[in-house]
């Protein structure tokens, strides 16, 4: 029965982009996103629908949509230069077999990436890409959500709908988007036009804030609580009252602590005392070894090239109480082991070239976002919601990037959506000014908004 609903939903997803043919780009969207392929018994499991979306989406933007708005952007072309670079390094992979199977996901979110922007020429386009990524991810946060708050989660015992571990369905991943699209779901509160925000949407839009912040207690992802603390902090430079801000935050955590589940407090614990910690030691170990690797390999060993490394590092603990403290070092071999990281991720599979290239394109966006944060903070009220969306998805960028010093999501398609999507706010607004001629800051010859249809 299951399968037959999500069948129904993808026929009548398809069939309206037949219609309106940017819907097969939300399809495509949606199913990188929640994988339903994954969550079916038989009916999907063997048809290719995430090709088959991404075929149609391509197909007709190149013979039906409108090219005239069509701008390239650089990060564009960086994005297919690490397309490029990552499929040299796959060739000469010291892992060939497994380095293919990655390079299976990799490449479709890089080209993806790379053609998203061309379709985003309306601000209702923008939009619409937001509000599906927000809720594909949101269909595996309210799950998480709901089950941490019935029976309090733990660290690898969060079933989030499938057992299969990957994707957004891995703890530490899942923690870092929800806690990441926190700054678009408040955007969506006060700004969106697709549902105005009305109480209902408000209503929707701070709980599903809330089941983002029970995503790193249900998971007990330390990355998680770290994305929450930067996230609290970014919100903090918009906040009109930052005082009473800090006083609510402070407030909220003295009363949270005795309510949180005595798994996730114990393993928050553990930020502490990292050397007893056999996951956190593994990790140092791990990103020592890769950094001595690229200084003999600085083009990287290809996809999967962690398999390579062998660990020997002391673990350290404690034992006895008060003054009879005795430390206790016991060394401690492993192999194998991946990142945790995906700097070293980066590093090590794609070399110095690799993680210049990547970090290009997250600090550009950076830099671009803020650009237009200033930019339009004093604009007319046409383009009110500019500065806000444009800071929303810096922090969105930043909370990303520091969950990616902890999980291994250099490649992830969510992330890349995201880059996407800066990018097309970024070209839209250059071209709205370039027909206009405008200044953010004159009220003389604004442009209006392009209210074309989807």
């Amino acid at each position: 029965m299951r399968d037959l609903v999500f069948v129904a939903f993808l026929a009548a997803f398809f069939g309206a982009g037949f219609r309106k043919p940017f819907i097969f780009v939300l399809a495509y969207v949606y199913i990188d996103i929640v994988s339903p392929q994954r969550l079916t018994y038989i009916l999907l499991n063997s048809v290719p629908i995430s090709l088959f979306a991404f075929g149609a989406a391509l197909l007709t933007w190149a013979l039906v949509d409108d090219k005239r708005d069509v701008r390239i952007a650089p990060r564009q072309i960086l994005i297919l230069l690490l397309l490029l670079y990552c499929g040299i390094t796959t060739r000469g992979a010291d892992y060939p077999v497994e380095a293919l199977d990655k390079w299976d996901w990799v490449w479709k979110a890089l080209i993806f990436a790379a053609f998203l922007p061309l379709t985003l020429r309306t601000k209702l386009r923008i939009e619409s890409l937001l509000l599906f990524m927000v809720l594909s991810a949101a269909s595996i946060i309210i799950v998480g959500g709901i089950k941490t708050v019935a029976s309090g989660g733990g660290y690898g015992e969060l079933n989030l709908m499938v057992s299969n571990n990957s994707g957004l369905y891995e703890g530490s991943i899942i923690s870092t988007v929800a806690v990441a699209i926190i700054p678009l779901v408040l955007w969506f509160a006060n700004h969106g036009t697709i549902f105005p925000p009305d109480w209902k949407v408000k209503l929707f839009c701070y709980a599903l804030v809330f089941a983002c912040c029970m995503i790193p207690v249900g998971t007990s992802a330390r990355t998680g609580l770290l994305c929450v603390v930067l996230c609290a902090g970014l919100m903090l430079r918009d906040a009109k009252r930052k005082f009473l801000y800090i006083g609510i935050l402070a407030a909220i955590g003295i009363l949270a602590v005795p309510l949180l589940p005595s798994s996730f407090t114990q393993r928050m614990g553990t930020i502490k005392t990292y050397k007893a910690d056999e996951s956190a030691s593994t990790r140092l170990a791990v990103w020592q070894w890769t950094w001595e690797y690229a200084k003999t390999h600085p083009f990287g060993g290809g996809f999967e090239m962690y398999r390579a490394d062998v660990l020997n590092y002391d673990l350290e603990t404690v034992e006895g109480e008060g003054n009879n403290i005795t430390i206790k070092h016991t060394p401690t071999s492993d192999k194998a082991r991946a990142y945790h990281s995906s700097y070293f991720e980066m590093l090590g599979e794609q070399g110095w070239p690799g993680i210049i290239l990547w970090l290009g394109l997250n600090i550009i966006g950076i830099v671009r976002m803020e650009i237009l944060r200033h930019r339009y903070r004093k604009a007319e009220p046409e383009y009110a919601w500019v500065s806000p969306l444009a800071g929303a998805l810096q922090s969105a960028t930043l909370i990303y990037l520091l969950g990616a010093s902890f999980v291994s999501i250099a490649f992830q398609p969510f992330i890349f959506q995201l880059i996407g999507a800066q990018i097309g706010l970024d070209t839209y607004l250059a071209r709205k000014r370039g027909e206009a001629g405008w200044r953010p800051m004159r009220k003389a010859r604004v442009a209006p908004l392009d209210t074309a249809p989807a």
